[in-house]
């Protein structure tokens, strides 16, 4: 098969989990795929950091991709008057698939058989937390393009559910495939590696781990008012520290730190290095994952496979990739989630508990898995 990996849309440094998502995918399938051709859609500047290495891969750098004059010229084009520029030149392309990645089809209407990766419809559930434009553009495409593909790959089971449901697809156009996580994060035995960061990062109390970019559905502050009460309440006496891209709420999340007088209490590390983050998950306590809404949920996996003891929501995918692994709350409520907290903090059997039964719970995921599974999605797609 000729496959063309589109990547016109990919905006590192942006996208979060969907750019983990689409990196693994591109390095995982170069490991297991040597029969196939595959073509890589990407703005050029980008390609060298997806490190094409597999003979079979070629990139197809695109005048298109964002950002660029003609992707400005195009979205202008396809605002005003619905004419989309690049439809006939993707049809040109002599290929047997098109994989589009990031939950809708880019462009619409292309004659060559299309794959589609749906991330999540986080927008049905809380559309208040998008933008007019962010939310006009998910209910324009995402739909449609569910429609439109020949196959749907969803990234956990309540994807699938999501897409039944509320859009009527039928469940047999849809694979659910798990994603996986990276051999990086496992439990670091070597003390000075883990010392060096913790001194890097200044983190001399026990700590709370929340790894996750300041998206509104992340729960930021409903993670604060819970640690204000595990504080005031039990005497907490450790340290939250949250890492991750600052977005949308950044500011509120800033403000409400003050406003709660937890200047003391929460450590903002930003945006970190990923060869960081297996160490952050090996010193902390435990990770807590209070988000409103995931596709999938990544960190959960990365921190069971580092042998950090999970607390977290109880909604959308997130029971269904920690099982009996985690501790969980219900995350609308502060009280319920503080007295989860505290009780896995305060319980060193049950942390160890977890952190046994976590090690075996991130073995079920993998990025090998996720890409042979991909592999037989393209060949239902020719079927």
């Amino acid at each position: 098969m000729k496959i063309a990996l589109n990547a016109i849309s990919f905006a590192p440094g942006r996208m979060g989990g969907v750019e983990t998502y689409f990196r693994n995918l591109v390095r995982s399938l170069q490991e297991i795929d040597t029969v196939n051709d595959y073509y890589l859609l990407c703005n050029r500047g980008y390609i060298d950091s997806l490190m094409l290495s597999n003979p079979h891969f070629t990139p197809l750098p695109s005048l298109y991709a964002k950002p660029s004059p003609l992707w400005y010229l195009r979205v202008a084009l396809r605002d005003t008057i619905g004419l989309d520029i690049i439809r006939p030149l993707m049809n040109r392309l002599d290929m047997d698939i098109v994989h589009h990645p990031f939950s809708f089809l880019n462009p619409m209407g292309l004659r060559i058989p299309s794959v589609l990766t749906f991330i999540d419809m986080q927008h049905e559930f809380f559309p208040e937390y998008f933008s007019s434009r962010a939310l006009r553009f998910r209910r324009a495409l995402y739909r449609s393009s569910a429609e439109q593909a020949n196959r749907i790959i969803a990234i956990s089971e309540h994807a699938r559910i999501c897409l039944a449901d509320r859009y009527d697809i039928a469940p047999e156009k849809i694979d659910a495939i798990h994603i996986g996580y990276n051999p990086q994060f496992r439990l670091i035995d070597n003390q000075d590696i883990l010392e060096s960061v913790r001194s890097r990062y200044n983190l001399r109390k026990p700590f709370i781990y929340y790894p996750a970019a300041t998206w509104p559905h992340k729960n930021h502050k409903k993670l604060l008012a819970a640690l204000k009460i595990i504080k005031e309440r039990y005497g907490f006496d450790g340290q939250l520290v949250l890492s991750g891209i600052a977005m949308e709420a950044n500011d509120d999340v800033i403000g409400e730190i003050g406003r709660l007088g937890l200047h003391e209490d929460v450590v903002l590390l930003g945006y970190l290095p990923e060869e960081d983050l297996p160490c952050l998950y090996n010193l902390a306590r435990l990770m807590v994952f209070p988000s409103l809404y995931e596709g999938f949920g990544i960190p959960l996996v990365e921190a069971m496979a580092c042998s950090c003891p999970v607390v977290c929501s109880n909604v959308t995918s997130i029971p269904e990739v920690v099982g009996n692994a985690a501790v969980t709350f219900d995350p609308v409520f502060a009280e319920d989630m503080a007295e989860r907290i505290w009780a896995l903090w305060s319980d060193d059997s049950l942390q160890q508990e977890l952190k046994t039964k976590g090690l075996d719970r991130a073995r079920q995921f993998s990025w090998e898995n996720m890409a042979r599974q991909t592999v037989n999605v393209y060949e239902k797609a020719l079927g």
